[in-house]
């Protein structure tokens, strides 16, 4: 009988062309299916609990693989894969789930922070997206908080977009000041659009600048097209950074 295992990890994106495997660049998703199948002796294929954009960062993802037989020590194929791996890519865990557990379809969340420095950060590069530009915090927020009011972000969304709909539904989006200057939003919803965040979070930061208002910001949302919002922001200061399942799921 074939047995479902979800896996947890992390990865730094910086050298990654996104999680997802692909024909023109490296991803995440080939280098642990490279592993895996080494270590197990046999062609292994993962499924994610979402795509990340090339450079966008992963404090948690799930995966999830089939085998046909029991793992007999998945904390041993743990330590292993992280022996193979590079540094930039960490397993955490590997543990049986129920056949119908999917690492995608079943993820009732994502929540993710996009976050900005002040200063160059030297010991941490392509992780954060150095902004010097002064902010009005209370004014981006003013303008977030109109995302819980409403579902369809098709005008966040990337054109080219394989969607049957645009509807999500957030219930956390947020500033909120970091150590010194530094600032991270915060976003959480059942499902993003590609390159949703990084739309949002490049139109907030012209609200920030006082080259747009709360109520530009909501004709963009109700406009229904990319072409009215802001610049994308770039993918380094992106992390995922949880994906929520139900406790019968996740030991």
């Amino acid at each position: 009988m074939t047995q479902r295992y979800f896996m947890e990890l992390a990865y730094c994106g910086t050298n990654y062309h996104g999680w997802q495997i692909q024909a023109n660049g490296h991803s995440v998703q080939a280098e642990i299916e490279q592993a895996l199948s080494k270590r197990l002796s046999q062609p292994i294929s993962i499924l994610g609990s979402g795509r990340t954009d090339a450079g966008v960062h992963a404090e948690q993802q799930f995966a999830h693989f089939d085998l046909p037989d029991q793992l007999e020590n998945p904390d041993s194929i743990v330590y292993s894969l992280n022996a193979m791996l590079p540094t930039d890519v960490a397993i955490r865990r590997i543990f049986p789930v129920a056949p119908e557990a999917h690492a995608r379809f079943s993820a009732y969340s994502r929540y993710y922070q996009y976050r900005i420095r002040r200063q160059k950060d030297a010991f941490r590069p392509g992780q954060s997206y150095y902004f010097r530009h002064p902010l009005d915090i209370d004014a981006m927020n003013e303008a977030a908080s109109l995302l819980l009011q409403h579902t369809n972000y098709k005008s966040f969304s990337r054109a080219k977009a394989a969607v049957k709909h645009f509807h999500c539904t957030i219930d956390l989006a947020e500033w909120r000041p970091d150590t010194g200057d530094d600032m991270t939003f915060h976003i959480r919803a059942n499902r993003f659009l590609w390159g949703m965040v990084r739309a949002i979070v490049g139109t907030l930061l012209e609200i920030g600048q006082g080259r747009m208002t709360t109520a530009d910001f909501e004709r963009i949302i109700l406009a229904l097209d990319r072409q009215v919002a802001g610049r994308a922001a770039p993918a380094s200061g992106l992390f995922l950074c949880e994906v929520g399942y139900p406790e019968s799921i996740l030991p």
